[in-house]
């Protein structure tokens, strides 16, 4: 059976997101189950493989000791993935985090965000696009090195938030043009699988490094077993 991984997003808007990345998964071998605060079952997290936070609104900057933030915030959303982070953190449940979902793993691990990267930034525009106009750097080693292998790739941006201080276990593993952090992961020696990317790979399944973003999530969650998988 395809194993089955968890895609949370909010309860309100177009789900483009969500449905970008069920293609995604179902394209690297997995079964996608929508997530979100007003349809979310506890029990449903059992039967989790693997997990993956979604992108959208930013992070109610309270959560991490910042009073300047004025955008928009979701506290129940915020609530519901923290709930299911710290789960795939107890049951070593691979996890992914995209954008905001990035952010918020970073958050829950006691780390911080920039509450606004735009006009901090000198080399690249601030301009949001789903289509790969600018440039991720890696760092030469770690798992996301291991997926991408190529020291400097194509991606794109819809986020004004960026991780800041760097949370308890994480690893930086790639940063773009201004030096933002574009992806954090946990550190080599941690045997829990845990990624977060700044940009949107679902937008992008026409580049093959890309789809090799879910097909080691999918991979990986096979081995997987969620205590009541067949109730």
């Amino acid at each position: 059976m395809a194993p089955l991984i968890g895609v949370t997003g909010p309860d309100s808007r177009l789900p483009l997101a969500w449905w970008a990345t069920r293609l995604a998964i179902f394209l690297a071998g997995g079964r996608a189950l929508r997530l979100t605060p007003a349809t979310f079952l506890p029990h449903k997290r059992d039967k989790l493989q693997g997990l993956i936070i979604g992108g959208g609104d930013d992070i109610d900057a309270a959560l991490y000791g910042d009073d300047t933030g004025r955008a928009p915030a979701d506290p129940e959303r915020d609530a519901f993935e923290i709930e299911l982070i710290e789960h795939a953190l107890d049951t070593q449940l691979p996890l992914l985090g995209i954008c905001r979902g990035a952010q918020l793993i970073n958050v829950v691990l006691g780390g911080s965000l920039h509450s606004d990267i735009r006009p901090l930034r000198r080399h690249t525009s601030n301009r949001r696009t789903p289509l790969p106009r600018k440039t991720a750097i890696g760092c030469g080693q770690g798992r996301l090195h291991d997926i991408i292998r190529q020291p400097r790739w194509r991606i794109n941006s819809l986020h004004h938030q960026a991780v800041d201080r760097l949370g308890e276990g994480l690893s930086i593993v790639a940063r773009d043009l201004d030096g933002f952090v574009q992806a954090i992961e946990s550190r080599s020696q941690d045997p829990h699988y845990m990624l977060g990317v700044q940009w949107h790979p679902e937008y992008l399944p026409y580049l093959g490094h890309q789809r090799a973003i879910f097909r080691t999530l999918v991979r990986l969650a096979r081995t997987a077993r969620p205590e009541r998988l067949y109730d």
